[in-house]
């Protein structure tokens, strides 16, 4: 038999199959051993699961306690040994809200509701609330915990209905009993809401909903949500028009500009962003975005006829040499020339000669200047740096994400 060395390769991918025949003992004293690597010792945690040798089980534990140990380690023994009830006193101890190991305080709340511990069930719902799909998932499998072990009403009852990550729950358990969501169309929360509209499968129901629902703002939520399950954009645009075509009015963004930005950002907006976003997006723009290649020769014919060697246009990526956005660079002259891909749109961080402008602009192009750059499009939330808040009409032109 291989070796644990040799089913986990410092270069290479691991052998999970190999680790199972690998003896319990000889996995469980590798594991609680810090002195291995922690990438082996992890998947000699996983390759545990199910047959923890019960003499081992207090040394995994220390493994656990241990602040110092890695936290990828300590985080899969707390799975693996997420039945062990001598963990629970020690996981509710005041001394866990001082440990800063990277995704250890979520891991100790997940552990609490595998465990049955009650308390941690309001916490647990503000994980599984997170916009980040890790956090959301260790909350969620904390809360599973809870109503396996007490039934999702019990679980119900002790969050309550205050905070928005409580209604969460309540409207994921009813999705999950098979029962109506869509009264949280009409939740004051939009995060509320948009989960509601994500799990509504009833569509003559949220047919129902585009007349019968309490607000503007939950029949908006009703039509994209109908949109999302049928896929049919002519009931979409019919109940658009019925709505009256709600949108959300921003001074100074004109229909060019808007078009563009809700063609490319409303139909994944962020969950707090207003419904009109979405629905807009289906009904009034036209599905197809520019011709990135046109736009981009055009620019660069009009900067050589005016007298300039542009070069090659690079993209935002390879120019921050990561990521991705919605713009090119073009360096032409010494200046640098930002060109959006959502239409024709050009700007530069730094002041351009007036005969480059005067080119761009002759050739069919649109100068973004400061005042325009710095209109904030109100309730449509994009995810920028970790932030999910509404941008600017610049950064949403030109936009990069590492």
């Amino acid at each position: 038999m291989r070796s644990i060395e040799a089913l986990t390769p410092q270069a290479g991918a691991d052998d999970p199959a190999g680790l199972r025949e690998v003896d319990a003992n000889e996995l469980a004293r590798y594991a609680a051993d810090p002195a291995h690597p922690w990438w082996r010792r992890r998947s000699c945690v996983t390759a545990l699961t199910g047959r923890v040798p019960e003499p081992y089980v207090p040394e995994l534990i220390a493994r656990i306690q241990d602040p110092a140990d890695t936290a990828e380690v300590r985080r899969a023994l707390l799975d693996l040994l997420s039945d062990r009830a001598e963990l629970l006193p020690w996981l509710r101890h005041e001394d866990r809200a001082s440990d800063a190991s990277y995704g250890m305080a979520a891991a100790f709340l997940k552990a609490r509701g595998l465990l049955g511990d009650l308390s941690a069930a309001r916490e647990l719902a503000t994980l599984a609330a997170s916009p980040w799909r890790h956090t959301r998932d260790t909350g969620d499998a904390g809360l599973d915990g809870l109503v396996d072990r007490y039934g999702a009403e019990i679980v119900v009852a002790e969050l309550g209905e205050d905070r928005p990550e409580d209604r969460e729950f309540r409207v994921r358990k009813r999705y999950r009993a098979g029962e109506d969501v869509t009264y949280a169309l009409a939740d004051p929360d939009r995060r509320v809401a948009h989960l509601a509209h994500t799990l509504a499968t009833d569509a003559d129901r949220l047919r129902a909903c585009l007349d019968e629902a309490p607000t503007p703002e939950a029949k908006v939520w009703a039509a994209c949500a109908l949109h999302r399950l049928t896929e049919d954009r002519a009931e979409a645009r019919a109940a658009y028009e019925r709505l009256g075509r709600p949108r959300v009015e921003v001074e100074g963004l004109d229909e060019e500009l808007r078009g563009a930005l809700v063609r490319e950002y409303g139909p994944g907006c962020e969950r707090p962003s207003d419904p009109r976003w979405r629905l807009e997006a289906v009904c009034a723009v036209p599905p197809r975005g520019p011709d990135v290649a046109d736009l981009l020769r055009r620019a660069t014919a009009a900067l050589t006829a005016g007298g300039l060697a542009p070069k090659p246009p690079v993209s935002c990526g390879d120019d921050n040499q990561q990521g991705d956005g919605t713009y090119y660079v073009i360096e032409a002259g010494g200046d640098r020339l930002l060109l959006s891909t959502l239409g024709p749109f050009v700007t530069a961080a730094e002041p351009l000669p007036e005969a480059v402008v005067r080119a761009l602009v002759s050739a069919g192009f649109r100068w973004i200047d400061d005042e325009t750059g710095a209109l904030r499009v109100t309730d449509l939330c994009v995810y920028y740096f970790g932030a999910r808040e509404p941008l600017t009409v610049g950064e949403l032109l030109f936009y990069w994400q590492d």
